[in-house]
């Protein structure tokens, strides 16, 4: 018989893991009830677990990460206000401008050293308060940051930001779609992260392989309004214990080994190193941003040379290409990863 095809090595996002057996148990074992109607008892358990990881109050589960975050910035802002955000931002860059859509809120965009923004980013960018300004109403933080390669923001950089906020009286919201990953890599508690910001949203879809699933944390006020303005967006749901269920799954067999992914990440981007014509972004966690220096061959060409050699990524920019770890690859997959690479570029 014929030996079996093998799968394509899929490095386009952490978040086109497969849920692993334990986990597919765990979902279809889930005690459920209807949480619409009062309290599903799995997703009770991990809000309660979420709440205590991150030093919150409260928690509560959404089906994505954009409709947390936009929930926060609902709770936080009133229309015609203003959000200090960096420039490479998810919030600016990849909700197709909810902010705008749906709270009526306008961006300003700061630059910043790779993502790690600051206080020095972010007070040139709070308007004066005067009446020909929009008022600054939330400080908007991201950590690890996605588009500049998973890069983790330092603690103090964002006590900084904190700082200023509360010297201001301004709400923080932080997304933590990869907060896991910025723990893992720094050893800093989620915690201590969370600490610098009232709102704090943590995906489970990504880095620790669930199907779908969010969750926003916060003082138990915002998370009470919350619940409503979930209902409003369209995210109330059932038997939400099925989905809970892998979250519960995923703290106790992902989060511990996500250190491997950011392993990973490191032996592809050396390989990389060491490829004429690429050169890589040397990775904080499990994203790795590599640039293409050989005349004539852009993003999306490698990309497709690539995934001719049974290898998957996403482009992020016209000569850069964006590879993720994640559990679905393993050592063997890296090292298939790094022979497609040497394949294409050959």
């Amino acid at each position: 018989m014929a030996e079996s095809v093998k799968r394509p090595v899929d490095l386009r996002s952490d978040t086109v893991t497969r849920p692993p057996p334990g986990m597919r148990r765990a979902m279809a074992e889930a005690e459920v009830d209807d949480d619409v109607l009062g309290k599903d008892p799995t997703v009770d358990r991990l809000e309660r677990r979420v709440a205590e990881l991150l030093g919150k109050d409260s928690a509560l589960f959404f089906p994505s990460g954009t409709q947390a975050n936009q929930t926060a910035m609902l709770l936080h802002t009133s229309p015609g206000t203003e959000a200090v955000c960096d420039s490479e931002s998810h919030v600016f860059n990849y909700e197709v401008a909810d902010a705008a859509w749906l709270a009526g809120v306008q961006l300003n965009p700061v630059e910043s050293d790779h993502g790690r923004l600051t206080a020095a980013d972010v007070v040139k960018a709070i308007r004066p308060g005067d009446r020909h300004h929009s008022r600054t109403s939330l400080v908007w933080m991201e950590n690890t940051h996605n588009m500049h390669g998973g890069v983790v923001v330092p603690l103090a950089s964002m006590q900084s930001v904190r700082e200023l906020a509360l010297e201001r009286e301004l709400p923080v919201h932080l997304d933590g779609a990869r907060l896991w990953n910025a723990s893992a890599a720094s050893g800093t508690s989620l915690s201590d992260y969370s600490a610098c910001a009232d709102t704090v949203m943590v995906c489970f879809s990504k880095g620790l392989g669930c199907p779908i699933g969010s969750v926003l944390a916060g003082p138990r006020e915002l998370i009470d309004a919350a619940w409503s303005v979930r209902k409003r967006l369209g995210g109330g749901m059932r038997q939400v214990g099925i989905l809970a269920a892998a979250g519960l799954w995923s703290l106790d067999h992902v989060l511990p080994e996500l250190a491997d992914d950011h392993a990973r990440a490191a032996r592809l981007a050396e390989a990389c190193r060491q490829i004429d014509g690429l050169e890589p972004v040397e990775p904080d966690t499990n994203i790795v941003m590599i640039d293409i220096t050989i005349p004539g061959i852009d993003a999306a060409g490698l990309a497709r040379r690539l995934e001719e050699q049974g290898v998957l990524l996403l482009t992020a920019g016209p000569t850069r290409v964006r590879a993720v770890t994640h559990f679905d690859v393993d050592d063997d997959g890296i090292s298939r990863a790094i022979g497609g690479f040497r394949s294409a570029l050959s």
